[in-house]
């Protein structure tokens, strides 16, 4: 079983892409690629981050060790499998848990004290066995994540027992490879070095889960690899080579944003694409910003800042009106439909194939992160402070009104403040009227992530495209920071951002440390919005009360009215 591509590029870009294919081509492109040629890139050690190229292949030829563990993780009885993960150790494993309805195969990756009680309401403890994942074995939340779980464990089985619960999935050497020798974890596997996260997905960090949930991963990576032999092809032959020029050719051409649309089945894939393409594009003043889950508008009333991706199930025909308005409307799309659930990997490899061809169209580094850290660093300044004083730095908004309290960048604050008497709906639209045609709009929602808040952040959004038809995102942090937090603040300046945050209804201790979850969440979101605000990007923050779908309804009451009476005003 293999999936399908094709595009549709109006006849101007289409022109290009021919140009550009036979540029690959008398370039040598894909040779190059798979020679691990950094020059196809920066020349800034990119060959060091190749080796998911052949990981498939590789994983494959160790496909017992997945079917050993799958036997194991069986025949010990656990019921249900938590991942301890961020990025990209995280969002492989909860696309193929969504996409193969494994309902009792769990993620967590919020330090968002609500959302690690919501998950461990649904556990029975000893009957839980804990994948903990981190490339570096040094990344905060998992560790943290790890503290929580492993002291549940142990105050239910006994610490001489807990470790036969916890797996591991880290690079050779790492700190969490050691936490794990030394309290006897079940297992420990060993990722690639020279694969970065978001390039993991067909690796240790993909198939491991995959198999812990039950998963046929000898046939998972076989139906994978036939995506990785046609990436040998030449460009007339090779569609993840074709799609990446496609992505870059847009890119260049002002298309800016990867617009995605799925069936049902295969929804949550957006997710996983999201972070490959942010975070791989997102630098040096440029980016290709995904978005994922929009609602669908008409044709005509998107920009022309967009391409378009389609990923559905083969027999799905719910998007054919959408792309005949689109190509009416010189809208470019690219398609992709799946046979089969099962040859889900055949995508992955893809788009990790088209994103490094696309980074090499930008001539940019698509293998490394450099504004990730940043967020990090001063969230550690934070939690650092707490520790010594025990309370976090004093942040103090620019206007308190009702229950919202406001912080925002030096313009924003600026304008607020030649306001007489300013309150909420004035903060609002003042935010809102920086919005400009080819900017994108991002929510950051530092909230627990569930049904009903989802679809309260969707309202926001559908209010902002409905009014300014501009490109709109959400994210929940702290995930994003390890996602799409790479784009903007390293990428193009053309987002307008809007970050939610709360106080704690319920906090959480983290073991073996002076702070808290709410502490930890807490820092990461100031910190978060600190590196907007220096990048220059246009923000405002938002802080509520405790009772967040009280406070979220709120919000977008208050949103909904600050856009009606701009509206009037504009038109009177």
């Amino acid at each position: 079983m293999q999936n399908s591509f094709h595009y549709w590029l109006p006849d101007e870009l289409d022109h290009k892409f021919e140009d550009l294919k036979s540029a690959a081509f008398r370039g040598d492109l894909i040779n190059r690629i798979w020679e691990k040629d950094a020059s196809v890139w920066t020349d800034d050690g990119e060959d060091e981050w190749l080796g998911w190229l052949d990981i498939a292949e590789k994983e494959f030829e160790e496909r017992q060790k997945y079917e050993a563990f799958a036997d194991e993780v069986s025949s010990a009885g656990f019921e249900s499998v938590v991942l301890l993960g961020m990025g990209g150790s995280s969002l492989c494993p909860e696309v193929l848990a969504l996409t193969f309805g494994k309902q009792q195969f769990h993620i967590l990756d919020s330090t968002v004290p609500a959302q690690i009680r919501a998950l461990d309401s649904k556990l029975n403890i000893p009957k839980t066995l804990f994948i903990v994942a981190s490339k570096s074995g040094s990344t905060l939340e998992p560790n943290t994540f790890k503290a929580y779980f492993y002291k549940r464990v142990c105050d239910e089985v006994g610490e001489e027992n807990a470790g036969s619960h916890f797996v591991a999935i880290t690079d050779p050497g790492s700190k969490l490879e050691e936490v794990a020798m030394r309290e006897n974890f079940r297992a420990v596997f060993y990722g690639e070095p020279t694969v970065g996260g978001r390039f993991s997905a067909l690796s240790v960090f993909g198939m491991t889960p995959a198999a812990a949930m039950g998963i046929d991963v000898e046939s998972f990576l076989g139906k994978a690899i036939q995506a990785v032999s046609e990436a040998r092809e030449s460009a007339d032959h090779n569609t993840a080579a074709m799609l990446g020029l496609i992505m870059g050719l847009c890119h260049r051409e002002g298309r800016d944003k990867l617009t995605i649309f799925t069936s049902p089945e295969i929804f949550d894939l957006g997710a996983w694409m999201e972070q490959l393409i942010a975070e791989s594009t997102g630098k040096e003043g440029v980016s290709i910003v995904p978005v994922d889950l929009e609602p669908l508008q008409p044709g005509e009333s998107y920009g022309n800042d967009r391409l378009f991706a389609f990923l559905t199930m083969e027999g799905d025909e719910r998007f054919e009106r959408e792309k005949l308005e689109l190509s009416d409307e010189n809208q470019p799309y690219v398609a992709v439909e799946l046979p089969s659930v099962e040859t889900l990997g055949q995508e992955f490899f893809r788009w990790e194939f088209a994103t490094a061809v696309a980074g090499s169209l930008m001539e940019i580094n698509p293998f490394n992160q450099p504004d990730v850290e940043s967020a990090k660093i001063e969230a550690r300044k934070l939690t650092d402070a707490y520790e010594k004083s025990g309370e976090l730095p004093a942040d103090n908004p620019f206007l308190v009104s009702g229950e919202f309290a406001f912080h925002g960048d030096k313009e924003l604050a600026g304008r607020i403040g030649q306001k007489t008497d300013p309150e909420t709906l004035t903060v609002l639209r003042e935010h809102f009227r920086r919005i400009r045609k080819r900017d994108y709009f991002a929510i950051l929602a530092y909230i627990e992530m569930n049904d009903s808040t989802r679809e309260l952040l969707q309202e926001i959004r559908s209010l902002i495209l409905g009014k300014y038809g501009v490109a709109t995102s959400v994210g929940f942090g702290p995930r994003f920071l390890h996602s799409t937090g790479q784009a903007y603040k390293g990428g193009a300046a053309n987002g307008v951002f809007l970050q939610i945050t709360s106080d704690d209804a319920n906090d959480l201790d983290v073991p073996e440390s002076n702070y808290s979850f709410g502490v930890v969440k807490a820092a990461q979101s100031r910190g978060d919005f600190e590196v907007l605000v220096d990048r220059g990007r246009r923000a405002l923050r938002v802080h509520m009360g405790s009772d967040v779908t009280k406070g979220l309804r709120g919000l977008v009451d208050l949103i909904q009215e600050a856009l009606e009476t701009e509206s009037r005003a504009e038109t009177s």
